[in-house]
């Protein structure tokens, strides 16, 4: 067993944790955060998706050790004083959703790519979500709602 420290959602976690566990688990499982997806364990499908220092990874391959002395923003993490994110709202207004499952990940992913391109051309936008694989909507809607977040 390994302590780690990891600031998430704004609150610094302690929490001993096997050298192997996956953020993913260590978020859901010991942390109680079931808004990060599990999808497929392998990276494909971008349901874990969270954000490490800002940047978008796929917490089903970060080991926890490896957040150890970071900050991580799960789904939960993302409103504000009980207010949606800009692209939480977008997802919502735009129906930018149908079974839910992949939407968090694709919000976060979404997150982090407006903080490095504000002004994305559609193109741009299906580029950034090839890594989130939603089953259900067809991206339609999903790309809609990234392109008001953006607005």
């Amino acid at each position: 067993m390994r302590r780690v420290a990891i600031t998430v959602n704004g609150t610094r976690r302690e929490a001993e944790v096997e050298p192997r566990q996956l953020l993913v688990y260590f978020l859901r499982e010991q942390l109680g955060l079931t808004g990060t997806n599990v999808g497929c364990d392998t990276s494909s499908c971008g349901s874990c998706t969270v954000l490490l220092e800002g940047e978008s990874v796929k917490s089903c391959t970060v080991l926890a050790v490896q957040a150890d002395g970071h900050e991580v923003t799960t789904i939960e993490g993302l409103a504000t004083d009980g207010e949606m994110h800009p692209v939480q709202r977008a997802f919502h207004e735009h129906h930018g959703l149908q079974c839910g499952y992949c939407t968090p990940g694709m919000v976060l992913a979404a997150v982090s790519f407006l903080a490095e391109n504000p002004q994305p051309s559609e193109e741009e936008i299906r580029h950034a979500l090839e890594g989130n694989l939603c089953r259900c909507t067809g991206y339609h809607n999903i790309v809609k709602a990234i392109q008001a977040a953006a607005e």
